[in-house]
């Protein structure tokens, strides 16, 4: 599997999905919690690899990682972490198959699940903070929410991890408090 190395929007993108399926953010239900659940996940981002019986713990542990640098966003701190998750790679190299020339990163043979959203997550990061900068690395704005992301949106304004979710829900909560507030 080839990574370009200037699809940062991508490989965030993964990243704030990856650590969103934490127990925390879903009150208790981890939504990574075996084989099966890791392989959907790999299929749902069009990972070419397959998740083995230890996948699981090990990308457990890399999404605390990649957690831990959303959660704390020094620009420093973020760049010597992110650089920590790309160490997988067979190379980089300059892929010149089509008509725009880009680097990418691969990744060495046998490279397991972990691997591959570890080398994804380090690029996202990278990218992110050399293009946008760290102060786009959040927590959600959700009262009721423990998620994180990172916004790769054009005027940086994202506010929630999910918008679909925790952002519906804040807009349905103010929408019955004013409401309410209207028929009393």
């Amino acid at each position: 599997m080839q990574v370009a190395l200037d699809d940062y929007v991508w490989a965030a993108g993964i990243a704030t999905d990856l650590v969103n399926t934490a127990p925390e953010v879903w009150h208790g239900e981890d939504k990574l919690p075996d084989l099966a659940s890791l392989a959907a996940f790999a299929d749902l981002h069009s990972l070419p690899v397959r998740a083995r019986p230890g996948d699981p713990r090990a990308v457990h542990r890399l999404r605390a990682t990649v957690r831990d640098l959303i959660d704390h966003p020094e620009q420093a701190r973020l760049i010597a972490g992110a650089s920590a998750l790309t160490s997988p790679t067979g190379g980089i190299t300059l892929d010149t198959s089509s008509d725009r020339r880009r680097w990418t990163v691969s990744l060495r043979p046998g490279a397991t699940v972990t691997d591959t959203l570890s080398l994804i997550c380090g690029i996202g990061i990278l990218g992110v903070v050399q293009t946008l900068g760290a102060e786009r690395f959040r927590a959600c704005g959700a009262p009721t929410c423990r998620g994180a992301f990172i916004d790769t949106t054009r005027p940086g304004r994202r506010r929630y991890c999910m918008p679909g979710l925790c952002g519906n829900r804040v807009n349905v909560a103010n929408h019955r408090a004013r409401q309410a507030a209207a028929h009393e």
